[in-house]
């Protein structure tokens, strides 16, 4: 459940990010992936330390 939740704020995050710097709607579908996917990366790691300690 933290992953996609991670990955929901990562993808607002980084559209968010692409429309400050004067994106157009395909930057910020790029900026949103990407931001999102690493989110996700960092939260499925948190989440196996979680479960392993």
């Amino acid at each position: 459940m933290i992953v996609i939740v991670a990955f929901v704020v990562g993808a607002t995050f980084g559209a968010l990010r692409a429309k400050k710097r004067g994106g157009n709607r395909l930057d910020m579908a790029q900026y949103g992936a990407v931001y999102g996917i690493v989110l996700a990366l960092i939260a499925t790691f948190v989440a196996i330390m979680i479960t392993r300690a």
